[in-house]
């Protein structure tokens, strides 16, 4: 690839160094030839350990650095402490609803910048060294009224010399959820690492747990909520660089947090963030990157075509449950009519066989109610998480977009400074000539940071993929096949009811 179309000349110039009154000298750019083509370095394949950084080795069609490639599986709010330092309130144990079916997911990334490199990381994950389940359990409304809040026992379970016990129990409200994700997006989004995504806030959902009485309808959120919290959990600590995280040891370990600020949907703090990912949508519309990776371009294409297809079909299959429940509901009444019909027959045989037709029917809604709850937590849960994971994924490649940015406005800055230099020299104006070769000599160092963080971004972004790409199709396996298995039983169970009922209707005489 060309340098000619990596360096193109960005379309905005907002920068705070440009010298006023300064007028711009064309003058030969004989640094750049110095530098090396990031773009280039960055078009590798999938199965190369990192950028090329050598051309004289082109003419071995063996890969030096075959033997050290590693696939990369991935593993997806903000955060707040848990109990508050005030007087004990009343706690209230929420019971989850019955027959409730919640898969196990979990995901892996990668960090390459900051933490040890990407094939000692591998190394622990092929063996057995990486032993961990986290269980979220137990949710409590703690308080009364508007200021109740939902806490959750964290327990996890391990034979990793990380921690320094093996079973372990700790209390955590939502907004310290919210708060650890708040944490390792800031720490590991704009350097390419994909972070688990944590459950979306549900106002609605939350206000009708804090005020209203126990029913069905919250039963159901706060149990969908917890089976959320506890994969969200799975997949961040699954990342073996996350695990690995201050922030993530603490939320784990730690009796006590510091307290969460700034993870309420209706603060200034949510209307600030809601401001700036319009801000984020705007530049993305602006920036034009002329991207000459056909590995991220076919790549970017592929995410938003799934992402489409995954918000169809998570649609489709929250129908079929409000469907199922509805079907259940309609069951209940079919038995209960039918046993009211048994009891006012005259006929002994019908009679006792529309009794026993009312009680194959309230087994039937039984199953019906057991399918809705696989459709919801198998299968329906899964798509959710999916169609915000990728929504993370197409987050870091927003990110690589805003480092080439930044690289190609630091060249721009460049050049006008040298430009500004070269008129200098001309005119003869040796007290800011100093000046401006410091300026310039920084801004050659910002430059190639910049393309040494592009083509970082660039080499992360693609084995997070991979790592991403891999898991994903290990957890619609195994959902597939659980959701699967979950349909076939419920049917054989239909059978076996309607083949027990069936001598009793011929029976009738």
């Amino acid at each position: 690839m060309a340098d000619t179309a990596r360096d193109p000349p960005p379309d905005r110039t907002d920068f705070h160094e440009v010298e006023d009154g300064e007028d711009l000298f064309p003058e030969p750019n004989a640094t750049r030839e110095s530098q090396p083509a990031s773009l280039s370095a960055v078009d590798i394949s999938t199965n190369s350990n990192g950028p090329k950084q050598d051309s004289f080795f082109d003419d071995d069609n063996e890969d030096l650095f075959a033997e050290a490639t590693e696939e990369v599986s991935l593993d997806s709010p903000e955060r707040d402490v848990l109990l508050s330092d005030g007087p004990s309130p009343a706690i209230t144990p929420i019971t989850p609803p019955t027959s409730v079916i919640t898969p196990r997911i979990g995901h892996a990334h990668d960090d390459m910048f900051t933490h040890s490199s990407f094939d000692e990381i591998e190394e622990e994950e092929g063996g057995d060294s990486f032993d961990i389940h986290i269980s979220v359990s137990d949710p409590e409304k703690i308080g009364d009224g508007m200021n109740a809040y939902m806490a959750y026992k964290v327990t996890t379970k391990t034979s990793m010399s990380l921690f320094k016990q093996r079973d372990f129990s700790v209390k955590r409200r939502f907004s310290d959820f919210l708060g650890l994700h708040g944490k390792l997006a800031s720490k590991y989004l704009h350097i390419g690492y994909i972070v688990p995504p944590a459950p979306e806030k549900s106002i609605v959902g939350m206000t009708k747990v804090k005020v209203g009485k126990e029913d069905q309808s919250s039963n159901e959120f706060v149990e969908k909520r917890r089976s959320a919290l506890e994969r969200y959990l799975m997949r961040t600590v699954k990342h073996p660089i996350l695990l690995k995280d201050p922030d993530v040891l603490q939320f784990l370990e730690s009796t006590e947090l510091p307290r969460a600020v700034n993870t309420q949907a209706l603060s200034s703090a949510g209307i600030l963030r809601m401001v700036n990912k319009a801000a984020d949508a705007v530049n993305k519309m602006t920036i034009k990157m002329n991207e000459s990776d056909a590995w991220f371009e076919e790549k970017q294409q592929h995410f938003e075509n799934l992402d489409l297809q995954l918000k169809k079909l998570h649609a489709s299959v929250e129908s079929l449950v409000c469907h199922r429940k509805e079907l259940s509901v309609n069951t209940a009444q079919f038995a209960k009519s039918a046993a009211m019909l048994g009891n006012s027959e005259d006929h002994t045989a019908l009679s006792r066989a529309l009794s026993q037709l009312a009680e194959v029917e309230e087994k039937i809604d039984q199953l019906h109610q057991d399918q809705a709850n696989a459709d919801l937590y198998l299968f329906s849960e899964l798509l959710g998480d999916y169609v915000r994971l990728i929504g993370a994924v197409k987050g870091v490649f927003d990110q690589r977009m805003k480092t080439w940015q930044k690289w190609q406005d630091s060249q721009m800055l460049l050049q006008k400074k040298r430009e500004a230099e070269a008129k200098l020299q001309f005119t003869n104006k040796p007290d800011k000539l100093q000046q401006a070769k410091d300026e310039i000599k920084e801004l050659e160092g910002k430059v190639q940071q910049g393309e040494r963080d592009f083509e970082q971004i660039s080499k992360t972004i693609r084995k997070e993929v991979s790592r991403f790409e891999k898991e994903r199709v290990k957890d619609f396996k195994m959902i597939i096949v659980k959701y699967l298995e979950s349909l076939v039983q419920t049917q054989q169970q239909l059978i076996k009811y309607w083949e027990a009922f069936l001598p009793e209707a011929k029976a009738i005489s």
